[in-house]
């Protein structure tokens, strides 16, 4: 797996690139074919939903932003596309919701994930999908 983090051209958030194999923890046999045809929808639908769960508006967009709104299979259809072999989810704004969150799941396992102008909440993403504990605020 391989994270970059760079500033964004704002000068105010990052730009995220994460790089990581699709690959199930139990069997090592498996071609990585096999692993995106079995996971490889799934993953990015869950990453859609992180990344519009955590958007928020951004300039002209809080005209449009509505807190308890949620992302769709048809948000997810509509965003996806089938390119050069690939698997791509393109999200920009959403609804209000400033996105900018691309996807795409190569044929070999790869998964590439990469956000504009949202700081490093993707790695935050990453981590919840390994299992790892996020802080709580207390209420």
């Amino acid at each position: 797996m391989g994270t970059k983090v760079e500033p964004a051209a704002d000068g105010e958030t990052n730009y995220v690139r994460i790089e990581m194999q699709l690959k199930a923890a139990d069997d090592d046999d498996r071609e990585p074919e096999d692993e995106v045809e079995t996971f490889g929808i799934g993953l990015m639908f869950v990453l859609a939903v992180m990344s519009f769960h955590d958007a928020g508006p951004r300039g002209y967009s809080e005209k449009l932003f509505v807190d308890e709104d949620e992302f769709t299979v048809g948000d997810f259809v509509g965003s996806l596309r089938f390119a050069r072999g690939e698997l791509h989810l393109d999200v920009d704004y959403l609804r209000g919701r400033c996105v900018k969150t691309d996807i795409v799941v190569r044929r070999d396992g790869w998964v590439i994930l990469e956000t504009r102008g949202r700081n490093d909440v993707a790695l935050r993403w990453i981590e919840r999908l390994q299992g790892k504990r996020q802080a709580q605020c207390a209420s």
